[in-house]
């Protein structure tokens, strides 16, 4: 599975985004796809995910209201659109996959599959 990350860019406090991720490889109908973040001397941080078969979500407490992951299974295409951005939501965000559906696995961040990132910055 590859995955290709875009739609990152500058924005002001307040804007909105979207990204998206693309997998290649087989059909996504049984992924769980989401995406992590990771701002400069931080931890990356689980942001969101879905699983595709049941369209579940998980979403951290810091975005919960403010992003929406979404996808689109025929394109096998996860993605997040973030409203509201915060100067906090600067990082840069990776997608991520689990093509057998496995939710807390991607949670958790022990997926093996990940796209390249795409750089999110946020200004006063």
């Amino acid at each position: 599975v590859q995955l290709q990350a875009s739609g990152g860019g500058l924005v002001q406090a307040g804007d909105s985004l979207r990204l998206s991720c693309a997998a290649s490889g087989r059909a996504a109908s049984s992924y769980a796809m989401g995406w992590f973040r990771q701002a400069p001397g931080k931890e990356r941080e689980a942001v969101s995910c879905r699983a595709n078969s049941d369209g579940s979500t998980l979403y951290g407490d810091s975005v919960k209201g403010r992003f929406t992951i979404s996808s689109d299974n025929a394109k096998k295409t996860v993605y997040l659109q973030m409203n509201n951005l915060k100067l906090e939501d600067t990082a840069v965000y990776y997608c991520t996959a689990s093509p057998r559906g496995w939710m807390v696995h991607l949670w958790r961040g022990m997926s093996d599959y990940w796209g390249q990132g795409t750089q999110v910055t946020v200004s006063s």
